[in-house]
């Protein structure tokens, strides 16, 4: 739980720093709380894993790709609902050494995920967004190297690893105009095991999620 505390922590303040600069901008605004807004936005994951059993887990965190697209939904102007679709890759990496070999070791899952967000809007420059995510587990990559060789599983799905799998988000958007800053922290509440009760695997996924936008 430590963990999820910097990660949220992080990402605020990465975003209070842009909300910061977008006040002292020059750029005119118009507020746009009440309306239906579209959107596509892409931009990079910072993913690591934690032990679900709550024992220490130690690996290092990975970055990959995230891109998808959103629609926000007013129910006032400062309550509104979003919901997004994302391609996402999560993983972790670890390394070490054996029998005087270093050796690095990165898995990379790419999920689809869904999260439905209550969208709470104090101000026209800033969106804060908290709720469930759905993720749906595309395929899992495994990659082994040391100092000889490299070697690659492209697809180690097995009938152990769940594909639906869900989890939980919180962060805030900085709205420049029809473009969009935004900062996730997310993190899975579900096991990603079939029977709950295995040893492998036995992590779960959290991520930092920064990603550009555009409005329409």
């Amino acid at each position: 739980m430590k963990t999820i505390s910097r990660t949220i922590a992080l990402t605020l303040t990465l975003l209070a720093g842009t909300l910061g600069f977008a006040q002292d901008s020059s750029i005119p605004s118009s507020d746009s709380r009440q309306e239906l807004k579209f959107g596509l936005k892409a931009g990079v994951n910072f993913a690591n894993v934690y032990d679900e059993e709550g024992e220490d887990f130690v690996a290092d965190g990975k970055t990959g790709f995230a891109a998808g697209a959103f629609v926000s939904i007013p129910l006032g102007q400062f309550i509104g609902f979003q919901p997004e679709v994302m391609y996402s890759q999560k993983g972790f990496k670890q390394s070490g050494s054996v029998l005087g070999q270093n050796y690095e070791f990165k898995r990379t899952s790419s999920f689809i995920d869904i999260p439905l967000q209550l969208q709470i809007k104090p101000l026209e420059q800033l969106t804060f967004l908290v709720g469930p995510q759905y993720s749906y587990l595309l395929d899992t990559k495994d990659e082994f190297n040391n100092s000889s060789n490299t070697t690659t599983q492209p697809d180690v799905n097995s009938d152990n690893y769940k594909k639906n799998i869900f989890g939980f988000v919180v962060g805030a958007d900085v709205n420049l105009e029809d473009f969009v800053i935004s900062g996730r922290a997310g993190w899975d509440i579900s096991k990603n095991d079939t029977d709950g009760n295995n040893t492998e695997p036995r992590y779960k996924n959290q991520v930092i999620q920064l990603t550009l936008g555009y409005r329409f």
